[in-house]
Parts: structure tokens; sequence; C-alpha cells
């Protein structure tokens, strides 16, 4: 088979990728961006699955339908997008295509997330997508993960794919998740069981400890993590005139918040807590009767999650006898440690290595963040797949940055080598 030639297809990647990046939505709502992947998908004369035939929908977490009913009103305000392919979504995201060579040979599946992050892109004028104009039309929403990238990578992909079916054997899948931020899209698509039949499966992602021109494959590694939803209700009373006989969900979730902050250390490895917001209270001299909160744990490995998530569960059943009020959680997502396995790994680093421009390529291990593709990769190894990670650089100031961007005209280059790579690799 000939060698990568990316130029074909890098500025209708380039394109897709600024297009997405103007109009960001979260997980669960990424409504406009299913759209323009099924359109695209269709205009390769492939047909897509998509929304319920690739979510498990009793496996959703972390979807909140108030947030959901206005991003789908919102969406059909979009004039240059299909609205019949819209309406067919029956308002669940994500997509999946299948491409069959016609010839025997493994099964692989590439995986790409689509959502973005709840945070608002820098305004500053020497910001490239200020500057060349496509920045963030949504206040409060950005692809600040480089999601946009792994996007219109897959669609790249795809195209390459297709025209090279002749030159391959076996199938590719190209799935599309949404809800990669909070960690709740890849459950529900394992558990849908789209990649049952899939011997190898990789995700990729742009940028992490990567800069431009720099490539690493994973061999183990990020944090498990569940995210928790906590309530506390309480009672209303006057809290001048008789206070004793209000229970104030306020204080239980305050005192909550610092007994989290004690959860002991675990021989097992590293772990963390976080509780990223707390609202409660009507009004200064009122008993307070709901509290909510939004917390998350990690550890290095499963057991020691586990562990955390216990003591989470321990400590809200502690605090409401403690004060009198009713606690409850809900689990919101959910995400274990990255087990690549040595094969996929090999074949990774050799794909890597040929890529005359990278100047480095590497494998490594971290404990940094989470990343539910884990969830998919868990579920192809259980069926006895093998599973596969890696990482295409760009030169950034951080994740999750109002200021984070992703220099697409050089960093997809090396994100769709390695990925073409791979597939020649399992299917040529």
């Amino acid at each position: 088979m000939p060698g990568i030639c990316v130029e074909k297809y890098l500025s209708d990647m380039v394109t897709m990728r600024r297009k997405l990046h103007t109009y960001p939505e979260e997980g669960w709502t990424e409504f406009v961006t299913t759209t323009r992947i099924i359109e695209a998908l269709r205009g390769m004369g492939l047909e897509p699955k998509f929304g319920k035939d690739v979510i498990d929908v009793n496996a959703v977490m972390g979807r909140r339908e108030a947030i959901v009913e206005k991003a789908w009103n919102a969406a059909h305000e979009v004039k240059d997008i299909d609205q019949t392919i819209l309406d067919s979504l029956d308002r669940y995201t994500g997509a999946m295509v299948e491409i069959d060579t016609g010839r025997p040979g493994p099964c692989t599946a590439l995986r790409f997330d689509i959502d973005c992050v709840v945070n608002t892109e820098t305004d500053d004028p020497n910001h490239a997508p200020n500057a060349q104009g496509f920045a963030s039309t949504r206040p409060g929403l950005m692809h600040s993960c480089g999601h946009d990238a792994h996007t219109a990578l897959g669609l790249g992909v795809a195209r390459w794919v297709v025209d090279h079916k002749d030159e391959l054997k076996g199938r590719i899948k190209i799935v599309f998740q949404p809800a990669e931020e909070g960690v709740r899209g890849a459950s529900p698509m394992a558990q849908k069981g789209i990649v049952d039949d899939a011997d190898y499966l990789v995700g990729s992602h742009v940028g992490c400890e990567f800069g431009l021109g720099e490539v690493g494959v994973l061999k183990h590694g990020y944090l498990a993590t569940t995210k928790m939803d906590i309530t506390f209700e309480g009672r209303s009373a006057h809290a001048g005139s008789d206070p004793e006989k209000g229970r104030s969900a306020l204080v239980a979730a305050a005192a909550t918040v610092m007994a989290l902050q004690g959860i002991s250390r675990h021989s097992g490895g590293d772990s963390r807590v976080a509780v990223g917001t707390l609202h409660a209270g009507e009004g200064r001299n009122v008993v307070a009767a709901k509290a909510t909160m939004q917390v998350e744990v990690r550890g290095v490995t499963t057991e020691v999650n586990q562990f955390m998530t216990d003591e989470v569960y321990r400590i809200v059943r502690g605090m409401s006898e403690v004060y009198g009020v009713k606690g409850t959680i809900e689990k919101m997502g959910e995400a274990s440690v990255y087990e690549c396995d040595d094969e996929v790994c090999t074949m990774l680093m050799q794909a890597a290595q040929e890529i005359p421009e990278l100047k480095k390529s590497e494998l490594f291990e971290t404990c940094r963040g989470s990343e539910d593709c884990s969830m998919l990769a868990n579920r192809v190894r259980e069926k006895g797949g093998k599973a596969g990670y890696f990482c295409w650089g760009c030169d950034h100031h951080g994740h999750h940055r109002p200021d984070f961007d992703v220099q697409d005209t050089e960093s997809l280059k090396v994100g769709f080598k390695m990925t073409v790579g791979f597939i020649k690799k399992a299917n040529g």
C-alpha cells in the first residue's frame, strides 16, 4: 500500500474543525455537531447509525432535560444544517459508521469525542480563533479540549477509508462519542454493544503532555473516576424567631465539604477528591431547605477510586443523620484506568516511527486526568479484543482554559497519519 497522503484531506478537516469550533455543544446536547457528522458521512455514500441506535438510554448518566431542551430548540435555529436529520435524532446525540471492505479481516473501532467544555473563550484578539474569525459564538461554551479537532479527524479518516477501501480488509468502525466531559458518554455506548465485535479499539487526544510534532503512545494510565451530584433536603424555618423548627441543608453540605477533604489517603496510590460547586439557601433569614453539590473522586487504580467513592457515600449518610436532613447521591459519570495491550502499543509506535516530520514519539504512562474511552476499551477487552490510545500534540496553554487552541493545519496532519497508519497495520 502506498504512503499516507494527508494533503487531500487536510483542507476539509481544517474547515470542519473551525466550523464546529464556532458552535460548541456540551455533553448530551451535540445536536448540530451530530447533524453535521451525519451530513458529512452521507456525503461519502455511507449510512451511519446515530442517537438511540448507538446509545443505551437506560445507561445514560448526567443528562439534564432542561439543558437538553434548551439546546434542542437552539439547534432548530441553525440555518446551515439539515433540519430533517436533526429531527431524526430524537434528542439523543452521537453516531457510528461501519465501513465493510467485503474481505475477511479484523474489525477495528476508532473513537472520537464530540462535545465541548462549559467555559467562555477568551476575547484576546491574538487568540487564533478570534484573529481568524472562527471563535465560539456561544457564551459559556467552548471547544477548549480539542474535541472539535477530534471530530474533524474522524471524518477525515472516514473519507480516507472510503477512498482506500479496495486496499483494505475487514471492517472499520468510526465512533463519534457524545459527553466525554464528565465521563458520561462512553458507558452507554459500550453497554449498547456497538464495539462488542471489535478486534481492536483505539482512542486518541490532541495535546495533553505533548507539543506540536510529538506523539505519545499510552502504556497504562489516566485516573479512574466517579462523578456524583449530592443533594441535601432539609426543612425551612425562620432563622430568627424559631430556628429549631428548621433543618439546614446548607450547614449539612458545608460540613460535608470539609469532611470530604479529610478522606484518608490510600496505600494503593494517588487519589483525588474535588467539590466543584455548592448551591444552597434562599435568603439571609431562612433556614436553607436544599443544597446541591457537584463532586468527583479519582484514583490511580479502580480499587482506589472505589474506596474514595465509598467514603463519599459514608460521609453523606453520616452528615444526613447528624443534621437531620435527607442526603441523596446520583452518579453522573464514570471512567476507569486505561489498560493498553502490548500488540496495539507496538503497532501505534510503528505508525509513529513512519512519520518523518515527528520531533518525538514515545511510550508513556500518566496519572493525570481521566478518559472515558476506557469504558469502551474495557468492553472490547472483555469480549476478547485489544485496545490502545495515543496523544498527538499541539502547542497549548492547558486544556479547559479560555485560550486553548489547536494548530489545526499542522496538528491534524499528525493525528491523521497516526490513525491511518494504524488502520493500514490492522486492516491492510
